[in-house]
């Protein structure tokens, strides 16, 4: 029996839509926000520059210090892009080894295993557990009536007590002769 839906298709459709439209203007306020952050850390760490009033020599000093700063971040840069590089292609190499380990272990299907009590009872309970319990002890019993059983005798005889007339006996026994 299928459950109907209590929602409509066009009310899911109406869900749907301002689902996206909300997280669209989510990602909107995201992207605001980084940039106020990246405008706000650039402020704090790159001050802004006073050029007015300094001579030709402080603005030479001042070009080789930032000269000076940009390499010392260009090769945090490449430092970091190299541990970056490295680590991804360690991941690589796991996900590969993963997908190969994968592939060659197949899960065997599970066996049914036939345990009695008494040993799922030694299983579990070790060796805690000294007597034996009997299950079969508080078990109905049932008394089979005997059935009376034909005694098998030799085939000659059941013929001669199964033949009514003597004639049809003496063609038997002179058949055989």
């Amino acid at each position: 029996m299928l459950r109907k839906s209590k929602i409509t298709a066009s009310r899911k459709l109406g869900l749907k839509i301002r689902m996206l439209k909300k997280a669209a203007a989510m990602l909107e306020t995201e992207k605001e926000e980084k940039r106020i952050e990246r405008e706000t850390t650039l402020i704090e760490r790159v001050p802004p520059l006073q050029l007015s009033g300094l001579s030709l020599q402080e603005l030479q000093d001042l070009c080789k210090e930032m000269h000076r700063k940009i390499d010392i971040i260009d090769e945090e840069r490449y430092d970091i892009e190299a541990k970056v590089g490295k680590n991804e292609k360690e991941i690589h190499e796991l996900n590969q080894k993963i997908m190969e380990i994968n592939s060659k272990l197949k899960r065997p299907a599970l066996r049914r295993v036939k345990i009695s009590a008494e040993a799922m009872l030694n299983v579990l309970l070790g060796s805690k557990r000294r007597e034996c319990i009997d299950f079969k002890a508080n078990l109905k019993t049932v008394k089979k009536e005997e059935e009376k059983k034909e005694e098998v005798t030799d085939w000659r005889k059941n013929v001669e007590a199964m033949s009514g007339m003597e004639g049809r006996k003496k063609l038997f026994d002179a058949g055989q002769s």
